[in-house]
C-alpha cells in the first residue's frame, strides 16, 4: 500500500475536521462514558507517553481502539497479554516472554510504529498518526468515506466500512467509537492540549508549523502571518509579516512562549 506524507494539503485537511468535528447527539453520552473510563486510567498512558516523549491521550485512544481499554490486551490489536500477538501484527513482542505487562506491550507497539518525542505531535501530526496506525486503505481505495477509525460517531462520518479483509462495504456503519470523537471530547474538557495550540483564553493565535518557504495553502499562509502579526505586538521584536514562519519567526516565539515552533529542528 502506497504511503502517505503529511503535506501542508492533508495537514490543512486534518485542522478543517477536527475543527468543525462535533459528536453525534445520539452518541454523546457514550463518548463521554468512555473519556472518563480514558481518564480514571490517565496515570498509565502517562507513564508510557513520558518514558517516550508521546502524548498520553493519543496512547488511551488508541487503547479504546485496539483493546477496548481492556489491560489484558496488546496494545497492537488486542491480543491477550499471555502470549505473543497472533493477529496482524503478529509476534509482538519479539523479545521478552510471555505473560507481558500492558507497559511492555505498549511500549513495543508504539515504537514497532517508529513513535517518539521527535514525531510531530501537532494537531495534524496526531491525527495523521492515528490514521497511520490504522492502515491508509480508506484514503487510498475509498477516498470519498473519511476512515472511521478516525471519525465515526461524528458528524464527519455515516457508512461504508471494511467488514473484514479486503471486503467492503458501502452501507455498512461503523458500531466503534471513533478515536477523533475521544479526542475531540478530551480537548473540549481540557483533559488534553496539542503542542501547536495555544490555549482557549490565551489571546494567542494558533500557532504555525516551522518552515522555510512560504506555504502554498491559503489557511496556513494565513496562520503564520496572523502568528507573526501577533508576536511584533510584543516589545522588542520586529517581523517582516511574510507568511513564512522560519528562523526568525521561531525566535521570536520562542522569546514570547519559551518554545521554538513546531518542526524547528532546535527544538
Amino acid at each position: 500500500m502506497a504511503n502517505i506524507i503529511l503535506t501542508d494539503g492533508l495537514r490543512a485537511e486534518y485542522e478543517r475536521l477536527f475543527e468543525s468535528c462535533s459528536v453525534r447527539q445520539e452518541r454523546q453520552a457514550l463518548v463521554e462514558s468512555l473519556v472518563n473510563q480514558l481518564e480514571i486510567h490517565r496515570d498509565r498512558y502517562q507513564s508510557v507517553g513520558d518514558s517516550l516523549g508521546i502524548p498520553w491521550a493519543f496512547i488511551a485512544v488508541i487503547h479504546n481502539m485496539e483493546a477496548s481499554q481492556s489491560f489484558y490486551g496488546h496494545l497492537h490489536n488486542g491480543d491477550p497479554l499471555t502470549a505473543r500477538t497472533r493477529q496482524v501484527p503478529a509476534g509482538r513482542p519479539k523479545s521478552g516472554s510471555p505473560p507481558f505487562t500492558w507497559e511492555q506491550s505498549a511500549a513495543d507497539a508504539l515504537t514497532m510504529k517508529g513513535l517518539s518525542s521527535t514525531t510531530d505531535w501537532s494537531l495534524a501530526g496526531l491525527l495523521y498518526q492515528l490514521e497511520r496506525y490504522n492502515g491508509w486503505g480508506y484514503r487510498t481505495y475509498h477516498p470519498h468515506v473519511l476512515s472511521p477509525y478516525l471519525w465515526s460517531f461524528t458528524n464527519h462520518y455515516s457508512s461504508g466500512k471494511y467488514v473484514a479483509d479486503g471486503r467492503w462495504s458501502e452501507s455498512a456503519v461503523s458500531k466503534q467509537c471513533g478515536a477523533v470523537a475521544l479526542l475531540r471530547r478530551m480537548a473540549e474538557r481540557g483533559l488534553t492540549a496539542f503542542v501547536d495550540q495555544s490555549a482557549p483564553d490565551s489571546g494567542a493565535p494558533m500557532v504555525a508549523r516551522y518552515a522555510t518557504a512560504k506555504p502554498s495553502d491559503p489557511g496556513l499562509l494565513d496562520r503564520a502571518m496572523t502568528l507573526q502579526a501577533w508576536l511584533n505586538t510584543h516589545p522588542g521584536i520586529f517581523l517582516k509579516v511574510d507568511g513564512v514562519a522560519g528562523l526568525k519567526t521561531s525566535t521570536a516565539y520562542r522569546l514570547v512562549t519559551g518554545h521554538y515552533l513546531p518542526g524547528d529542528p532546535r527544538g
